[in-house]
């Protein structure tokens, strides 16, 4: 194969491209991709993010990426709609294979062998699992593109269609707002772009559309009535489990409501010890029944517009079978009881902030042989509760799911193209001023005021709008990813069984690179790119925007060193999800990349010339 500096020589550029050009006016999408698309573009951000990129082994030219798998022998090329200060470049159209003098089209099936092979000579191991799971992706994506019109044409058409602009919020009419929010919990048709098999999921495709988000699948809960000595619980204060009892109030004397995903029910309904348990009596089955209860982001978690119940599914999404670990359940209450103080403090310092608790849960604790709780039935049974967004939320601000906002295409009533975020550059400049002053500031202090990892990816944030549709506030949710630094929380870790203190906990260094990743380069990069989609003159302003923010807080803060050496522009830390679901290793353990910083001093001078050359436009 020719030297990669030699093959871009040879690439001819794309009709009506001239290098250097000024940008288009939007770099947005056209219409929703293919599935087919969907899976290369993604395999191809993961190979330039974690494998060619860091290897030296890309390079952009003529509108276009060029990638080398440099074990496997492979050229690829595919068009550009835009790059990115961070690489996380946006393309569009087939990925084509240098073959000889020609650039042949290839599809994801043989992208995913190409990825395959690389990996393997790369690591001396094979994942035989691996090309399943891009197709258990690839076959879930399209499904979820056929539930929503059939095509990607018309897939488009149905998502603008599911509700009004996010900003009206309906004149505070509450079925509309929690109708807007749910049609962004459901829109998320693609997930994470950074991910390979970000889709897959184990289990029949009938079963999974019956319940899956993407699929709009709403649906009433299985009601177990189990007697209240086989009930295991813990919350932090009299009536937090109010919320699991007030759907079935008839239950029979002597016996606690235990609602159940009905998914989860079918997968465990033979078990032998919980048929036992029905043959006693122990357990009646009192049916489906109560409010319909819809799918959010994460599938298992669920909302009624009250409560978010986070149940058990024995079931592989991307990487993880989601259950909730005997831990996790025992850990949500702790850190919900635990961290109130730092949870108040943050909300008083920071109130267009919040976090959603989570203040009991609930489980199933049959004897197993050896008298202890089996653990396949207290985990396969755990269901936690968290807080409504009605706790927490602002008066007349409509919530919507961060990564919804974000996504790189339209696929429902709350993507940033439909807030006035997209009216012009300036009232977009506007707009994400706000938001990182809502979003950065207590992140970073739970990390060097208490000690506390928050995991605010995107789909770990909600953003309520105003009537304007300008960020009003943000909400975090979901403890299973908060942690603790051991050095700041001996004394409260040496009080929970080492059991739950454990996964509870991250090193100082570990820590910040999580904070930085689910902060920076998960969640800031993707929403700036979205709005950078709208306006591509503007990115260089946007980064400046986010590290006038981080230069905010450190002036305040005494700038710490992990501060002061972002703001010096050292490299950002980005999971490497390729890397991890190759390796099978479990997401606690997963590696990080280092992406070259967007903060360079040379790059950011650019932005106060451009914003001077920006006019308004709606």
């Amino acid at each position: 194969m020719p030297p990669l500096n030699k093959s871009l020589a040879a690439v001819p550029a794309p009709a009506g491209h001239t290098a250097g050009a000024a940008p288009a006016a939007s770099a947005g999408p056209v219409g929703l991709p293919s599935a087919d698309a969907v899976v290369a573009h993604t395999l191809l951000n993961c190979l330039l993010r974690e494998v060619s990129g860091p290897e030296h082994q890309s390079a952009v030219s003529d509108g276009h990426l060029l990638l080398r798998l440099p074990r496997r022998g492979v050229l690829l090329r595919v068009a550009l709609r835009r790059t990115s200060l961070l690489g996380a470049h946006r393309f569009t159209g087939p990925v084509l294979e240098q073959r000889g003098e020609a650039w042949t089209e290839i599809d994801w099936r043989c992208l995913a062998e190409y990825t395959q092979d690389e990996l393997s000579l790369r690591t001396g191991v094979r994942n035989e699992e691996f090309l399943d799971q891009i197709a258990s992706s690839h076959e879930a994506v399209a499904a979820a593109l056929a539930a929503r019109g059939g095509s990607p044409a018309t897939g488009r058409a149905a998502a603008e269609d599911a509700g009004a602009d996010a900003g009206c919020a309906a004149d505070d009419d509450a079925d509309a707002v929690l109708a807007t929010y749910l049609a962004s919990e459901q829109s998320l048709l693609f997930g994470h772009r950074f991910h390979p098999t970000p889709k897959a999921r184990s289990g029949d495709a009938a079963s999974w559309l019956s319940y899956a988000p993407e699929a709009g699948a709403a649906f009433p809960l299985r009601h177990l009535a189990v007697r209240a000595h086989l009930i295991a619980e813990e919350s932090v204060e009299d009536g937090a489990t109010a919320p699991l009892d007030r759907l079935r109030p008839d239950v029979p004397e002597g016996y606690r409501l235990l609602p159940a995903h009905p998914w989860q029910y079918e997968m465990l309904r033979e078990h032998p010890s919980l048929r036992a348990a029905f043959d006693r009596g122990d357990i009646l089955d009192l049916g489906r029944g109560g409010e319909r209860f819809a799918a959010t982001a994460s599938v298992r978690t669920l909302y009624d517009g009250e409560t978010f119940l986070k149940f058990s599914l024995n079931v592989r999404i991307t990487n993880c079978l989601r259950k909730n670990a005997s831990y996790e359940l025992s850990g949500a209450v702790a850190l919900t009881r635990l961290l109130q103080p730092a949870l108040t403090d943050l909300a008083a310092r920071f109130p267009g902030s919040a976090m959603l608790h989570e203040p009991a849960y609930r489980s199933l604790a049959l004897p197993g042989p050896d008298g202890t709780a089996d653990r396949s039935l207290l985990e396969g049974f755990g269901v936690i509760v968290r807080e409504g967004l009605s706790r927490r939320l602002l008066p007349g601000a409509t919530p919507l799911l961060a990564a919804a906002v974000a996504d790189e295409y339209p696929t429902g009533p709350g993507h940033i193209s439909r807030l006035p975020a997209g009216a012009g550059p300036r009232t977009a400049l506007a707009w994400w001023t706000a938001y990182l002053r809502l979003l950065v500031p207590p992140v970073l202090a739970a990390y060097f005021d208490h000690g506390l990892v928050l995991e605010p990816h995107l789909q770990n944030v909600v953003v309520c709008v105003d009537d304007e549709g300008m960020p009003a506030q943000v909400l975090f949710r979901d403890l299973e990813g908060t942690k603790l630094l051991p050095e700041r929380h001996a004394a409260l870790l040496a009080s929970l069984p080492a059991e739950v203190a454990g996964p509870m906990t991250y090193d100082a260094q570990r820590g910040w690179d999580r904070v930085v990743y689910c902060l920076l380069a998960n969640h800031v990069a993707e929403m700036l790119a979205a709005l950078a989609d709208l306006h591509p003159q503007t990115e260089t302003a946007l980064w400046a925007r986010v590290r006038a923010t981080l230069q905010a807080y450190a002036d305040r803060s005494g700038c710490p060193p992990r501060l002061a050496a972002l703001l010096a522009g050292v490299p950002l830390p980005a999971k490497a999800n390729l890397l991890t679901r190759w390796e099978r290793k479990a997401d606690r353990e997963a590696g990080y990349v280092r992406l070259a910083s967007p903060f360079a001093e040379a790059v950011l001078s650019q932005a106060a010339h451009d914003e001077s050359t920006w006019s308004e436009t709606r």
